[in-house]
Parts: structure tokens; C-alpha cells; sequence
């Protein structure tokens, strides 16, 4: 079973992108994106990829998002 540790500050985020995290995003309690790693942020967006190609675009004040730890 996975871990769950909710990010909430920069330090956080920059943590997760340091060490390619996986993550979990949620928008209105509901999963949007499970196992992807975080490309970039700042203060508005969070930018994820969870395949090759696929990027995701998520507003930063609208989702919550977790680090996933097995």
C-alpha cells in the first residue's frame, strides 16, 4: 500500500522534482493523475508527465497533490 505526504510548499514541490517523485493529483476529491512526476511549477500551475508524451497542466489552487511512498 502506498504512502501518501501531501505537498504544499515550494520546498516540497522542488523536492519532488529533485528526486523525480511519483505523485497523485486530485481535483474535487477525485483522482485526475496517478504515478507521474512533476516537470515544473511555480506559483500558479504544476506542470506533470506520467508517460512520454503525455503532459498535464494542473492549476495549483484548484488541485491538491501527494507524493506517493511504497
Amino acid at each position: 500500500m502506498s504512502v501518501l505526504r501531501k505537498l504544499k510548499t515550494d520546498a516540497d514541490f522542488q523536492a519532488a522534482v529533485d528526486k523525480e517523485s511519483l505523485i497523485r493529483v486530485f481535483l474535487h476529491n477525485q483522482i485526475v493523475e496517478h504515478r507521474a512526476i512533476i516537470v515544473r511549477f511555480d506559483e500558479q500551475k504544476i506542470i506533470t508527465q506520467s508517460n512520454i508524451s503525455d503532459l498535464m497542466y494542473h492549476d495549483r489552487s484548484e488541485c491538491e497533490f501527494f507524493l506517493l511512498k511504497s
